[in-house]
C-alpha cells in the first residue's frame, strides 16, 4: 500500500508538470496576441517554481529510512550549565522547526538540569520524511555566547549533541531477548501533571548487548512508558543492525565524538559576531535567530545536496 501511494503520487505529479506547463504555453500564446496576461504568467511561474523546489527535496531524500518518522535525541557537552542550557535551546529549536513544517512531535523523556536547561531530550518527530531531513542534524553543535549565568559576561563555549534514528515499521520484526533487557523505574522529573510527578512511572530500558538506552516519562501509566520505550529501544536496534550490514559503522562513530572542542558540525555565534556555519556544507547564515527560531532548510537542503554527492557553491 505504502508503495502504490507512492507510485500514484509521482503519476499525480507528472501530470501537474504537465498541465502547468501547458498552461504557461497558453499564457505566452495569448501575450503574442497581445493580451494582458503578466499577472497570472508571474502567478503560475511561482507556483512551477515552488513545485521544483518541493521535488527537489523529494529527490534528494531517497534513502531506504528517509520517509519515515524521527526519534531525535538531545544531550548537553563540556559547559555543565552553560551546555544544558544550550542543549534546551537546541530542543526548542527543532520542535519550531518541527511545528513550521507540519510535523506532530511527542516528548518522550525530558530530564532537567540541576539549574537551568536539560540533562537529556528524547522526542519523536511524525511525518513524511522526517527522518530524512533531520538526519543532517547528527553530531556536536556548538554555541559561543556571553553567558547569561556568567556575573562577569564573559564569553563562553557551550556544546549539546543530536542524535537521530528513524522509527521503525511495526512490521519488522526486531527480536529482543528479555534476559538481554534492564528495566529501571523511576519516578518523573520533567514537566507533566502532579500524578506523573510523584509516582516511579517513568521508565529506562537498556539492551545490554549493545548499550543502546530508552527512556519514556511522559505517560502517567508505567505500562504505557514502557510500552513507548520499548518501541523506541526497537528503531535504535533496527538503525543499529542496519549500519553494521552497510558496513558504515565509523558513520556513526564520527557522529558521536567527544561532545567538546573540533568534533563539531555546526557553530552558533552570538558574540563576538552573529552568524550560525554548517562545517560539512560550508553554509553560513546572519540571522542567527531565525535559524534558533527554526529555519534549518538552508542547512538541511546543503547537507543533502552534499550526500548526493553536489559541490556546494
Amino acid at each position: 500500500m505504502r508503495e502504490k501511494k507512492r507510485l500514484e503520487h509521482v503519476l499525480a505529479t507528472e501530470a501537474d508538470l504537465v498541465r502547468r506547463g501547458d498552461d504557461i504555453s497558453a499564457y505566452f500564446e495569448l501575450a503574442r496576441e497581445g493580451e494582458n496576461v503578466e499577472a497570472d504568467l508571474q502567478r503560475d511561474i511561482e507556483g512551477l517554481r515552488q513545485l521544483v523546489d518541493r521535488l527537489e527535496t523529494e529527490t534528494l531524500l531517497s534513502g531506504e529510512n528517509d520517509a519515515l518518522n524521527a526519534i531525535v535525541t538531545v544531550h548537553p557537552g563540556a559547559g555543565g550549565t552553560e551546555s544544558q542550557d544550550w542543549a534546551d535551546m537546541l530542543l526548542r529549536m527543532y520542535l519550531r522547526w518541527a511545528e513550521q513544517c507540519g510535523f506532530q512531535t511527542v516528548l518522550n523523556d525530558y530530564q532537567p538540569g540541576e539549574e537551568a536547561g536539560l540533562k537529556s531530550a528524547t522526542f519523536s518527530v511524525n511525518g513524511e520524511y522526517a527522518f530524512g531531513m533531520l538526519i543532517s542534524e547528527i553530531g556536536v553543535h556548538r554555541l559561543v555566547r556571553i553567558s547569561p549565568f556568567d556575573q562577569a559576561k564573559r564569553r563562553h563555549t557551550s556544546f549539546a549533541s543530536v542524535y537521530v534514528s528513524p522509527e521503525i515499521d511495526e512490521s519488522i520484526e526486531i527480536v529482543i531477548k528479555p534476559e538481554e533487557l534492564r528495566v529501571d523505574t523511576y519516578r518523573s522529573s520533567g514537566k507533566g501533571g502532579q500524578h506523573v510527578n510523584t509516582t516511579d512511572s517513568a521508565v529506562r530500558i537498556t539492551h545490554l548487548p549493545t548499550g543502546l538506552v530508552a527512556s519514556c516519562q511522559n505517560e502517567r501509566s508505567q505500562h504505557k512508558n514502557r510500552e513507548r520505550a520499548m518501541s523506541m529501544l526497537r528503531s535504535k536496534l533496527y538503525e543499529f543492525e542496519l549500519e553494521k550490514k552497510r558496513a558504515v559503522s565509523k558513520k556513526i562513530e564520527d557522529s558521536k565524538l567527544d561532545i567538546d572542542f573540533g568534533s563539531q558540525i555546526r557553530s552558533y555565534v552570538l558574540q563576538p559576531y552573529r552568524m550560525v556555519k554548517d562545517h560539512r556544507t560550508k553554509v553560513e547564515v546572519g540571522d542567527v535567530d531565525r535559524v534558533l527560531d527554526g529555519d534549518l532548510q538552508p542547512f538541511i537542503m546543503a547537507y543533502l545536496r552534499m550526500r548526493r554527492g553536489e559541490k556546494q557553491t
